[in-house]
């Protein structure tokens, strides 16, 4: 074989080997992507979403139903626009609380409830995932109030 003969079949080898390794780190990561959506943008979805997500926003007052084998909970997840029904089996974090903020990880059943295996709720008063707070943001109906403000009478 020639030199260059045997120096193109190296790199196309080598093209080769890359390729695979490529395509094996793009599986991996795409197995364990989850988008976040707040229920607004899911219910604008149509709620079908074959994939795992994230939903975040605060549990809805009232909402939250444990069923008598007491690891079976109900609860709705609002961002104050929307709202969405979750259902999940398992222990809640200590922090679960109505009117506080959880992300829901899991899919979206045929029925369009949310379906969670974990659900994580904010450690503190003061923090909240950027995502979850920038949608709640965006959710809630704003009231413009002048800039210019006269002294109270």
């Amino acid at each position: 074989m020639k030199g260059r003969t045997r120096r193109a079949c190296g790199v196309a080898a080598g093209l080769v080997t890359l390729g695979g390794a490529a395509a094996l780190v793009l599986n991996a990561f795409n197995s364990n992507v989850m988008f976040f959506v707040t229920p607004s943008q899911l219910a604008a979805d149509g709620m079908v979403h074959p994939a795992r997500l994230r939903v975040g926003g605060l549990v809805e007052h009232g909402s939250v139903q444990r069923d008598a084998n007491g690891l079976t909970v109900r609860f709705m997840i609002t961002d104050t626009a929307r709202e969405i029904p979750v259902v999940y089996r398992g222990v809640l974090p200590d922090l679960f609380r109505e009117g506080k903020g959880v992300v829901a990880q899991g899919h979206v059943s045929a029925e369009g409830v949310f379906v969670a295996d974990q659900v994580l709720a904010k450690h503190d008063e003061n923090y909240m995932p950027p995502e979850a707070a920038d949608a709640l943001k965006r959710a809630r109906p704003t009231v413009k109030i002048s800039d210019k403000t006269g002294p109270i009478r």
